[in-house]
């Protein structure tokens, strides 16, 4: 895949109205990611702001994860352990046991975890269980995903992506670096 941009947005169509943007940045054994989404969903706005780390096989090592909506400030703190377990603002969150990824509701760069650290190759599928956190009250919850890579269009590579718990079900487009430019329903890539 291509170096990651200096920087990546895309616009919350759908199910959320609103924006991303992405600052990603490569540390010396991994990857730091920073970014904002703020939205707006059944009528009431919400705003994450979060700081990935992950290692250099897009493993997430932490989330650090602020928001705010109606209800009020939130803060939460996930940390992986290496081998599948999780700790949730310090304590053990069993329910994650098997997790590799985070994936924030709100975002549509986390999408890119996966496919990133799976390297799957056409025609391959791989179940890509995750910690999600909820974009109002920073909820954490288990998410079942499965990607299957479906061939390219053209240098575009392509993902039949699965989620039962919202009966959701469709093809997601990345460019040459690994990150989501269609998400039917939920995001567009803009820059």
């Amino acid at each position: 895949m291509a170096d990651l941009p200096e920087s990546a947005a895309w616009r919350l169509l759908d199910a959320h109205e609103g924006f991303e943007v992405l600052f990603p940045r490569r540390t010396g054994d991994g990857y730091r990611l920073a970014g904002h989404s703020v939205g707006v969903e059944a009528g009431e706005a919400w705003s994450i702001n979060y700081t990935l780390e992950l290692d250099a096989d897009w493993t997430t090592r932490s989330a650090h994860v602020r928001g705010h909506s109606r209800l009020h400030a939130h803060e939460v703190q996930l940390e992986a352990d290496g081998s599948g377990g999780w700790l949730v603002n310090g304590e053990p969150a069993t329910k994650l046991d098997g997790c590799s990824d985070i994936d924030l509701e709100g975002s549509a760069f986390t999408n890119a975890l996966p496919v990133q650290r799976a390297g799957l190759a056409v025609g391959a599928s791989a179940d890509a269980p995750a910690a999600y956190v909820r974009a109002q009250d920073l909820s954490v919850e288990r998410l079942e995903q499965r990607y299957s890579r479906l061939p390219n269009e053209a240098e575009r590579s392509r993902y039949d992506y699965e989620s039962p718990a919202f009966d959701t079900r469709c093809v997601l487009t990345y460019d040459e670096s690994g990150l989501v430019l269609d998400y039917p329903g939920i995001a567009v890539r803009v820059l």
